[in-house]
């Protein structure tokens, strides 16, 4: 598989990361990091729960918090003082603390010129240009099975499973859309931009990407879902039409969703945590970032709830730890920082989450050019789509076939009822709604049970068996619902 730097070519999963904090953004443009200065936050986790004085302690120490987060133990602070984490290792109740740098990826001019271009406005169906629904559906046979719910005698959807989309939000008025839509919450602090008030009901999507993936999942109009009567919660976690966040604030949206009983959750994005960023000579430790991420997952998996992520779009191996963390020292060296020791990929590496690969149009032997793979890593692949055989042969984007990308939804106030995309955001939805479809058919199976089908009844692409590239396989919510296995 090429490796490849995804600026000059594709990157349309939300990627962003942690500098200082720990996870380093897919491509950080100079200018979106200024847009974060004085915006110094940190990501802390006490040894046993939040203690009664952790405010006081906080503010004693110099910062003060942005957001508690009692069912894991954490905050998220902000502070100004240069001293501020020196001051917190005096707190016997903190275990570790490290600061947070939001950034966003700078989307390729390529990208967004084949999405204008590409962009339907059209009414009717476009079944016809779902080419991923139809495989992974079966051309529709899954439909017969599941769907994920069911109208009653007034003629109202009642959805017997709900997925919980953690990502930029949702066209709340898309006609597609709306009959699925449960609500959700805005988990965005006041002030991370002039746009954001703190609102929770503030779901609207300022980038597309949220709504995109909630079509993949469950849109029920011109375009369909793999589970079109699917219940949809938002949890809105970016800000900016740059796609801004943190750590916190996703961690943040794993609990709300946990706690609002969603069956499964999908995180199209993804982080890389290393175990140090060295940043203008000062070197910071990223394990706040990982413990907060382990205990939210291992939260919404106790509560039941089936974890789904993106593996990535960088071409990278991720059995390669080192590997991963030259690749991106080498992209963050114009920017002056370096990342050292082995590095992962958040959530989508972390256990208990489904891992997804993305799969393409034309070949069972090759994933999308851009995916991130690896044998230990890699859970399973689904349709995440990219610009065809001639494109990921040659790269030159003369040759770019826009019927292989990904067409869902996207906000009707961004110019355009449905758009295409690619992405391992692609291919993790395509994942959460069979894991929302089984769900909905056998709602006692446990998150690990829900894996074992996905995986055991996955179509095997690539090598025989358990591979670097598929893992076990493209999934198949028919194959799944069916209990087909291999």
């Amino acid at each position: 598989m090429k490796k490849i730097l995804v600026k000059s070519i594709l990157s349309v999963t939300v990627a962003f990361g942690l500098v200082a904090g720990g996870a380093a953004p897919g491509l950080a443009a100079k200018n979106q990091v200024a847009k974060t200065e004085g915006k110094n936050l940190y990501a802390i986790a006490f040894k046993n729960g939040l203690p009664k004085d952790y405010e006081q302690a906080i503010e004693k120490a110099g910062g003060h918090v942005v957001n508690a987060l009692p069912e894991v133990g954490g905050i998220q602070a902000m502070s100004d003082n240069p001293a501020f984490l020196s001051n917190l290792k005096n707190l016997p109740s903190i275990e570790v603390a490290s600061r947070e740098v939001p950034l966003t990826l700078n989307q390729p001019s390529v990208i967004t010129h084949l999405a204008q271009t590409a962009a339907i406005n059209e009414q009717g169906s476009l079944w016809d240009s779902q080419w991923d629904i139809q495989r992974v559906t079966n051309n529709g046979e899954s439909y017969k099975i599941e769907t994920g719910g069911y109208k009653n005698e007034d003629g109202d959807t009642i959805h017997k499973a709900v997925v919980g989309v953690i990502d930029t939000g949702i066209d709340p008025e898309h006609p597609d859309l709306q009959k699925n839509l449960l609500g959700g919450m805005n988990l965005v602090p006041a002030g991370m931009d002039e746009t954001e008030t703190g609102d929770p009901n503030d779901l609207v999507d300022r980038n597309g990407h949220g709504t995109h993936v909630s079509g993949i999942i469950a849109a029920n109009g011109n375009v369909k879902g793999v589970g079109s009567d699917l219940g949809i919660r938002t949890y809105r976690v970016f800000y900016s039409d740059l796609a801004l966040t943190t750590p916190s604030i996703i961690i943040d949206g794993i609990i709300a969703a946990a706690n609002d009983e969603v069956d499964v959750i999908n995180m199209s994005l993804r982080l890389y945590n290393t175990s140090k960023t060295i940043m203008d000579g000062e070197t910071y430790k990223t394990t706040a970032d990982t413990l907060l991420w382990k205990r939210a997952i291992q939260y919404a998996l106790k509560k039941d709830v089936t974890v789904v992520g993106g593996s990535g779009n960088e071409s990278l191996n991720l059995d390669n730890k080192n590997e991963v963390t030259n690749y991106l020292s080498t992209l963050y060296e114009p920017l002056g920082i370096t990342l050292k020791g082995p590095t992962t990929v958040v959530p989508a590496q972390m256990p208990g989450v489904i891992n997804v690969s993305a799969s393409n149009k034309w070949s069972q032997q090759e994933l999308a050019f851009f995916s991130n793979y690896g044998n230990s890593a890699i859970d399973v692949a689904a349709p995440g789509g990219d610009l065809g055989r001639k494109y990921a042969e040659t790269l030159d984007p003369e040759s770019a076939d826009t019927t292989n990308l990904i067409l869902s939804t996207w906000p009707t106030y961004l110019g355009t009822p449905y758009t295409y995309n690619a992405g391992t955001s692609m291919a993790a939805p395509q994942v959460a709604g069979i894991a929302g479809v089984l769900k909905a058919a056998n709602p006692d199976l446990k998150p690990s049970q829900v894996s074992a089908i996905i995986n055991q009844t996955a179509i095997d692409y690539g090598k025989p068996g358990q591979d670097a590239l598929f893992g076990s396989g493209e999934a198949n919510a028919y194959r799944a619902l069916k209990g087909i296995k291999k």
